[in-house]
């Protein structure tokens, strides 16, 4: 009798735990949603790959991509990579408060480049997703020959 009784009070309370622990998993996975509502975004002002048109080997040229902030805390930049070393950015490194306008300036020199030519650069940054590429395109045609033959 003694057993019974002790087996239906051990059955009642791992039912009690299993209960709060799927309530605290709840609660987590609410939070977790709030949260990432919340975090820092990034939205572009203009959407696509950005084409610089047809350039002449050699030349340089660059675009900024402006972006707004559109979460509720601040956005930090950690670093912005570029797919090749033809091309810079230049980006803030102070946070970008939320609701507010900055940029990532992409610098492209088409020096040794042929063809059409297809980059991108990715930001890393404290929203989510952590990564966020930029992308852009020229036609680059050979510089004409400045010897001459006779």
């Amino acid at each position: 009798m003694y057993l019974r009784r002790y087996l239906l009070v051990v059955a009642v309370a791992a039912i009690s735990v299993g209960q709060i622990s799927c309530d605290n998993r709840r609660q987590g996975e609410s939070a977790q949603a709030t949260a990432s509502a919340k975090s820092p975004k990034i939205k572009f002002d203009q959407a696509g790959i950005y084409d610089f048109g047809t350039l002449t080997e050699g030349d340089t040229v660059e675009h900024v991509f402006s972006f707004t902030n559109t979460g509720e805390f601040p956005l930090i930049i950690n670093n912005v990579t570029a797919s090749c070393g033809c091309t810079t950015p230049d980006w803030p490194h102070e946070p970008v408060a939320p609701g507010t306008k900055s940029s990532v300036r992409v610098r492209f020199n088409s020096r040794g480049k042929s063809g059409e030519q297809n980059k991108t650069v990715t930001i890393f940054a404290n929203t989510e997703p952590a990564m966020t590429d930029l992308q852009f395109k020229a036609m680059v045609n050979p510089r004409a020959s400045s010897t001459k033959t006779s």
